[in-house]
């Protein structure tokens, strides 16, 4: 396999990283986590006004017209930036439910402001009792009139205190873990009803607790049509993996880049620590597991092309973003336990970054699913 990302790939991403180079060091990014918000409005504004928010959108809303490769590659460099806006949660998972909706008056009303910086989103789907599975749905949506009324609880909201709305998964029909019956209801999150409980998560993006009580929606809120909502999520699922595991892939290159330059100034014994044989054994098998995980999210940046083409149908797709999930989890586990290790007990210090990749590294294992879930699904397509 050839992979190369092309001209205006690449040239984005070099936008990005000078970006992170010049103007959202370490210490900018910590100055904003210790303020009062969740992430810099300066920053957004930024993105915005850099191109960065329209990528994955139709042209017709204003947008880049980009697919999962283009947005792998922006997720990649923010990666190694370790950025703390919620590009992910408003632009990748929101952005992608929206754009694939067919309820075009909602995307009309939204995409423009999200490529504005004017809205932020976020998915709300895990509960309680559903793990993983995002087919185990307790909320309810009854019919109520011209509309729904929705109640339950979301856990793990991902940067839903910034969020402006909630795409919520809840059940019009079926059973509890049927996939049949679940729809997505766009939901604002100043709605009368909807209760927001944020928390920091390690990583110090933050996450929430939803609680949806009596909440009134309309039909025109519908993502997609009723009870076709896991559908459209399995449909968005490949990229956002796909997304997730690039993200994973540029820590992970930062992680053995300061870990290998640490070796080279830390000394035992009057030698670097670099000089050890043991240790030099350890970093060339982190390097190896960062070229098998770039080959591998490489292979999935290669089936999305093949998916857009459709040469591929939508269960390779996501088979593949299985086994790259899966791997990512496995690799960026070694590589993360390693720095810290090589780096001894500094490594584990807020005041030094590499904690700080490391930490993001862990959140990013369990979004959508761990190694081992990942693993089962692998093995189940």
């Amino acid at each position: 396999m050839n992979f190369d990302f092309n001209e205006e790939q690449t040239m984005i991403m070099d936008g990005i990283a000078r970006y992170i180079r010049e103007e959202y060091d370490f210490d900018r990014r910590r100055s904003i986590i210790e303020s009062d918000s969740a992430c810099s409005d300066d920053v957004w504004r930024q993105f915005s006004e850099l191109g960065w928010l329209s990528i994955p959108f139709d042209e017709s809303y204003g947008g880049f017209g980009g697919h999962a490769d283009d947005l792998a590659g922006v997720m990649l460099e923010l990666g190694k930036g370790l950025i703390i806006e919620p590009y992910m949660s408003t632009v990748v998972v929101f952005g992608s439910l929206l754009n694939a909706s067919n309820n075009d008056s909602l995307k009309e009303q939204l995409i423009p402001r999200i490529i504005n910086g004017q809205y932020k989103g976020s998915f709300a789907y895990a509960e309680e009792q559903s793990r993983f599975e995002i087919s185990d749905v307790k909320t309810s949506a009854q019919k109520c009139g011209d509309g729904y009324k929705l109640n339950g609880t979301k856990i793990a909201v991902i940067d839903a205190k910034e969020s402006d709305g909630l795409i919520v998964t809840a059940r019009t029909g079926g059973s509890q873990y049927g996939a049949e019956g679940i729809s997505l209801f766009l939901v604002d999150t100043s709605t009368e009803g909807v209760a927001v409980s944020s928390y920091n998560t390690m990583d110090s993006h933050s996450s929430s607790t939803i609680n949806l009580e009596n909440v009134f929606v309309t039909e025109a809120n519908l993502i997609v049509d009723e009870g076709e909502g896991f559908r459209h999520i399995e449909s968005c699922l490949p990229q956002i993996l796909l997304c997730l595991s690039a993200e994973a892939l540029g820590i992970m290159e930062v992680l053995n880049k300061l870990t290998v330059e640490y070796s080279k100034t830390r000394k035992q014994f009057g030698a670097p620590i670099g000089s050890f044989q043991a240790l030099q054994h350890r970093m060339v098998d982190n390097f190896m597991a960062f070229e098998q995980s770039k080959s591998m999210v490489y292979r999935g940046i290669c089936e999305s092309t093949s998916f857009n083409k459709n040469d591929i149908d939508i269960n390779q797709f996501l088979k593949t973003a299985h086994a790259v999930k899966a791997l990512i989890a496995k690799n960026s586990k070694q590589i993360g336990d390693e720095s810290i290790q090589i780096h001894g007990g500094i490594g584990m210090t807020d005041e030094l970054n590499i904690g700080h990749f490391v930490k993001r590294l862990m959140m990013i294992n369990v979004l959508f699913g761990d190694g081992d879930f990942h693993r089962q699904c692998f093995s189940q397509n």
